[in-house]
Formats: C-alpha cells, structure tokens, sequence
C-alpha cells in the first residue's frame, strides 16, 4: 500500500486501522516518507481508547471533514 501513495494522495485510517496512526507505530516513519496528508476518523480512536497515542501527523476528522476529504478526492481505495 505505501508504494501506491504519492504526496498529494490523502490517507485517512478508520475502524481497526487506526492503529497505524499512533505515535510509537514502527510504520510511522515509512508512511510519512509517501504522504504527508494523513487522517484519522475521531470515533474510531475514542472507540479503541486510543485517542492521546495518536501521532501528531494524522489530523483527527470526524464524519463531516471524511465525506468532504472523500468528495475532494475523485479517486477513492478502501483496504
């Protein structure tokens, strides 16, 4: 997934794929490498308790700022 990134691409993690976004993640520095647009929904970190581990590089969205990220972005890939 992280070679398919580009730096204009946006990458917003959900359900248990938040997990990639807290800041001790071993990922953290390979994914900064390819996009530096990175988001987090809100209600899945507050679901998994998780919400203060999140790195400073994700932005937390909640529903509204995802349906705009996904209407800005004509090209859309869920993993």
């Amino acid at each position: 997934m992280l070679n398919m990134l580009s730096a204009q691409d946006s990458l917003i993690t959900l359900q248990d794929g938040v997990l990639i976004s807290l800041s001790k993640n071993f990922l953290l520095d390979k994914l900064l490498q390819h996009s530096k647009n990175l988001f987090v929904l809100q209600e899945d970190v507050l679901a998994r308790g998780v919400l203060h581990y999140v790195s400073n590089h994700f932005k937390v969205i909640n529903y509204s700022e995802f349906v705009i990220l996904t209407e800005k972005h004509t090209q859309c890939m869920n993993w």
